[in-house]
């Protein structure tokens, strides 16, 4: 553990450096991001992602946002649902600020080169390193099936979603950063073993704390305990209603010993930019029915000009399909070359030298 703190620590000691380069020279940056559309995104997503993607395209830096639909089976037996969820978040993406024009924004069953890719990414891994990573861990336990083939490769499959496009930025928590290492490491033995074709992918660390659920624990889709962005402002005065939190009038932050109370302080906080200590010294002992009133009406506020747009842009699902094509049709011409430029590097061009 000590380790893996020494390297969060020393990773995090570049980021000052590391964005002032990509505000001296945005040109040189293209990040690679994404989602698991196993479900609607929510609050967690938009002040964990959505923003700093946003903020990264605007800064002019070249933006890849992937929609991981083969990721779906990782830990599941079917994808139920996904060309609902494919299509849900690229409304939010666009609704949130990505614009396609400067994003390329596109899914894994559509680019079968970058899939073509895990092939030889493959044999520059043990067993054992992808045994060791924490979220082929972390994800095992959560399923309680059988390891698939698919979850134990996951991190392989990151790293061609990374370096197909010969991305080097990519935007993580501090619980990913052991997927960037595994990258690097693929990137570095493939240009040791064949020919200097990949980048070795920089990790920029988001420092936003994770936003919790409306119960206190992890937000996820699969606890129930989220705000969606596509909730409407009744649904989620409907949600924070029900949201559990205790019978102690006096309102106070204490994640341990108060997780309901505190989770709502905090989602109230973030939208309103004020720490969750003012808010509960404000609502001082006007109980659990002021915090409610209180969050509701925070999240609600600073959600509305997305759901504006969300309506907007959900109402044209034409256009929705043509930013998905167009994204497709990009993503799958830049693998495609990259593709052809491992085949040269791995002695693998026949017939003419396609």
């Amino acid at each position: 553990m000590d380790s893996y703190m020494d390297s969060f620590n020393a990773t995090l000691s570049r980021m000052p450096a590391l964005e002032h380069r990509i505000a001296e020279r945005p040109g040189e940056f293209r990040i690679l991001t994404g989602d698991r559309p196993t479900g609607l995104l929510h609050l967690g997503h938009y002040f964990g992602t959505l923003r700093e993607r946003v903020r990264l395209q605007d800064a002019g830096v070249d933006t890849f946002v992937l929609v991981a639909d083969y990721q779906v089976i990782t830990d599941r037996e079917h994808a139920a649902g996904v060309t609902r969820h494919v299509h849900e978040a690229i409304v939010d993406y666009l609704a949130a600020g990505l614009d396609p024009a400067r994003s390329t924004v596109f899914v894994h069953s559509a680019v079968p080169e970058l899939n073509q890719l895990m092939l030889p990414f493959l044999s520059l891994v043990t067993e054992a390193e992808l045994h060791r990573n924490p979220t082929v861990k972390s994800e095992l336990a959560a399923s309680g099936r059988a390891l698939s083939g698919l979850l134990l490769t996951y991190p392989v499959h990151q790293a061609a979603d990374i370096l197909f496009c010969k991305g080097n930025l990519v935007p993580v928590g501090k619980d990913q950063l052991p997927h960037i290492e595994q990258t690097r490491v693929i990137a570095r033995r493939f240009n040791e073993r064949y020919a200097a074709v990949f980048p070795e992918p920089e990790a920029l660390v988001n420092e936003t704390p994770e936003l919790p659920g409306l119960d206190g624990r992890k937000m996820s889709k699969s606890y129930g305990n989220a705000i969606q962005l596509a909730m409407s402002a009744d649904e989620t005065a409907q949600a924070v209603r029900r949201a559990r939190t205790d019978s102690e009038r006096l309102i106070t932050f204490d994640p341990e010993r108060r997780p309901g109370v505190s989770a709502l302080l905090t989602t109230a906080s973030v939208c309103t930019g004020r720490t969750p200590e003012e808010l509960a010294a404000e609502i001082g002992d006007g109980g659990s029915a002021v915090l409610k009133r209180i969050t509701t009406e925070a999240v609600n506020e600073f959600l509305a000009a997305h759901r504006r747009r969300r309506a907007e842009i959900a109402a044209d699902p034409a256009y929705v399909v043509q930013v998905l094509r167009a994204g497709n049709a990009r993503a799958r011409e830049i693998a495609d070359a990259t593709l052809t430029e491992v085949r040269r590097a791995m002695g693998m061009v026949y017939e003419g030298g396609q």
